[in-house]
C-alpha cells in the first residue's frame, strides 16, 4: 500500500482544496468541485455504467434521491498534486482493460483542464459488472 494512500485513509473524512495563484490573484478549487468534474467525465465513458460510493451515508442518500454529483469519486490533494480513486460499475462484456484505461486518462485530462494542475494518479476500482 502506498505511503498517500495510508494518508488519503486517514485525512478523507476532512475537507481539503488546491490552492494555486496567477496574476488576477488567488484560486482555491475545493476537492468536490474536482470530484464533479471527474464525476462527469467518468460516466461519459463508454461501458461504464454507474459510480458507486463506498461510504454508507452517501448509499443512504441515494435511497432518498438526493444527488451527489462527486459519488464514486475520492479526491486527494497534497502539495498541488492531485490524487483521485474513482469506484465503477463497467457494462458486462466489455474489455475492461480498455475501460479502464480510457477512463483514467479522460478524468486525468478532464481534470487537469479544469484545475490547470497536474493528476499524479488515478486508481478505477471496478466494483461489479451489470447487464
Amino acid at each position: 500500500m502506498s505511503t498517500y494512500r495510508i494518508y488519503f485513509d486517514y485525512i478523507k473524512e476532512y475537507k481539503m482544496s488546491l490552492n494555486t495563484s496567477n496574476i488576477y490573484g488567488k484560486i482555491t478549487i475545493s476537492d468536490e468541485a474536482v470530484a464533479t468534474v471527474a464525476s462527469h467525465a467518468a460516466s461519459e465513458c463508454y461501458g461504464v455504467v454507474e459510480l458507486v460510493s463506498r461510504k454508507l451515508t452517501d448509499n443512504i442518500s441515494r435511497l432518498f434521491n438526493k444527488q451527489n454529483p462527486g459519488q464514486g469519486i475520492r479526491v486527494l490533494t497534497e502539495d498541488n498534486m492531485i490524487f483521485i480513486d474513482i469506484f465503477v460499475v463497467l457494462k458486462l462484456g466489455v474489455s475492461v482493460e480498455a475501460v479502464t484505461e480510457s477512463l483514467k486518462s479522460t478524468v486525468k485530462y478532464s481534470v487537469e483542464s479544469f484545475t490547470g494542475m497536474r493528476v499524479k494518479n488515478v486508481n478505477v476500482n471496478v466494483v461489479g459488472l451489470r447487464v
